[in-house]
């Protein structure tokens, strides 16, 4: 294998392409299957609750240009932001049409039955032209989260699994830990609006949906049974055989960043795999006491701040820099 000085001239414009791809269309998954669950979540809560949209806005990190351009966080100013708004870069709507862009740019290294896919995605965001009305949001972000994963699948089979697929899985993976962290550290810091709510059905019903957000709530009675605050969170941080787990994610993108880079496991040849590997170590050996004792959102908000650096350390060492 090549080292990545060596193949960063070839690479660099493709990697760029298909690691920005594979992150678009994770980020694109995630904020349909944030809003379903909350648009469930709505019709759980007990009477007497206040609309519990911002929280969701507030998991996108944008809270400020939401509240510039929208003002208050209600369903349909929510929905309009996170889906289909042109001028925000997170929506759906931004983030499948930058995934084609992407995928357009590099046809000549994804499969046909990818850009055939990605393709598809465009045609469903873009015939979605009016606001959906609170019966017509379900079936709309199935159809996300569906096209998503059929692309994930589609890619998993027809493409080689070369450095370029390597790329598109680090990608993937990173996004997904990001959202992980954020969306656990929204319902530990903002979500919950009072202390008297813990340890009663409403809290059960809110920590229900965060596991939901993450597609966890299956996996995560089968392995621990009743819900437990302390629990949920070793089981999104710490797992190491979850998906979605935090855990998992950076070890697999940590696993494809080697593979590209043709070094040794437990080496590194570049800041990027450096960064990567030592949070993969502090998640390999951290105890969900010690994070709660030191502060849940403590630590999330690290481990989002060593997240940024390792894509930026990744866009150094991988992707061209644009002059200007």
């Amino acid at each position: 294998m090549i080292a990545a000085s060596q193949t960063k001239p070839l690479l660099s414009r493709v990697a760029d392409s298909v690691y920005w791809m594979g992150r678009y269309i994770e980020r694109a998954e995630n904020v349909a299957r944030f809003l379903d669950v909350n648009h469930n979540l709505m019709l759980d809560l007990p009477q007497g609750y206040q609309d519990q949209w911002q929280p969701i806005v507030d998991t996108t990190g944008d809270r400020a240009l939401f509240e510039k351009r929208y003002g208050t966080a209600k369903r349909e100013s929510v929905v309009k932001f996170l889906a289909f708004d042109p001028d925000y870069s997170n929506s759906i709507h931004s983030c499948i049409l930058a995934a084609r862009e992407n995928a357009r740019s590099v046809r000549e290294t994804i499969s046909s039955e990818m850009w055939q896919q990605i393709n598809s995605m465009y045609l469903l965001i873009t015939q979605e032209k009016d606001e959906l009305t609170p019966t017509q949001l379900p079936a709309f972000c199935h159809q996300v989260r569906m096209a998503c994963h059929l692309f994930h699948g589609i890619s998993e089979v027809t493409m080689t699994h070369n450095e370029a697929w390597h790329f598109i899985r680090l990608g993937r993976n990173l996004e997904r830990a990001d959202k992980t962290s954020r969306i656990l550290d929204v319902k530990y810091f903002i979500l919950l609006p009072s202390v008297k709510d813990v340890g009663t059905p409403y809290d059960d019903v809110q920590w229900s949906a965060v596991l939901k957000s993450v597609s966890g709530f299956e996996m995560y009675r089968k392995r621990h049974g009743r819900i437990a605050p302390d629990r949920i969170v070793e089981f999104l941080l710490l797992d190491g055989e979850f998906p979605r787990a935090l855990r998992y994610c950076i070890g697999r993108a940590d696993r494809s960043l080697h593979v590209i880079t043709g070094s040794a496991a437990d080496g590194f040849t570049c800041s990027s795999e450096q960064r990567l590997g030592l949070l993969r170590g502090e998640l390999d050996f951290t105890l969900v006491e010690g994070i709660l004792s030191a502060g849940l959102h403590e630590f999330c908000d690290a481990l989002q701040g060593k997240m940024n650096t390792i894509d930026e350390c990744i866009k150094n060492d991988f992707f061209a820099q644009q002059p200007g």
